[in-house]
């Protein structure tokens, strides 16, 4: 009887210690995982994603990535994007997260 082997294809497709997870992916679980109340910076959620560096293509996955809490990402000077402020600001105060600022321009208090 022929002995049945696992394909290339499917080994490779699978995540593992030796493959990173999909950016977008990793990017989801960084999110998903800071804390209710807390905020990372884009080049944080980065990192935690596994690609230092890539601060700008967290804020493009952002865009397109659902069931995440992005209202917990912010600029690394403290400051919140301004298309966003409003309703992210909103959504921080309602977590607890102090902010400065009024109108379009926020900023965490650090």
């Amino acid at each position: 009887m022929p002995v049945k082997r696992k394909t290339a294809r499917k080994a490779a497709t699978k995540p593992g210690p030796d493959k990173p997870l999909p950016f977008p992916e990793a990017v989801r679980r960084a999110v998903r995982a800071i804390p209710r109340g807390e905020v990372r910076s884009y080049a944080q959620v980065a990192l935690y994603a596994g690609r230092p560096g890539a601060a700008r293509g967290v804020g493009r996955e952002l865009k397109t990535l659902q069931n995440v809490p992005w209202w917990r990402v912010i600029r690394s000077d403290g400051t919140l994007a301004p298309g966003i402020a409003v309703e992210q600001a909103r959504r921080l105060k309602a977590e607890g997260v102090p902010l400065k600022g009024d109108g379009t321009s926020w900023r965490v208090r650090l």
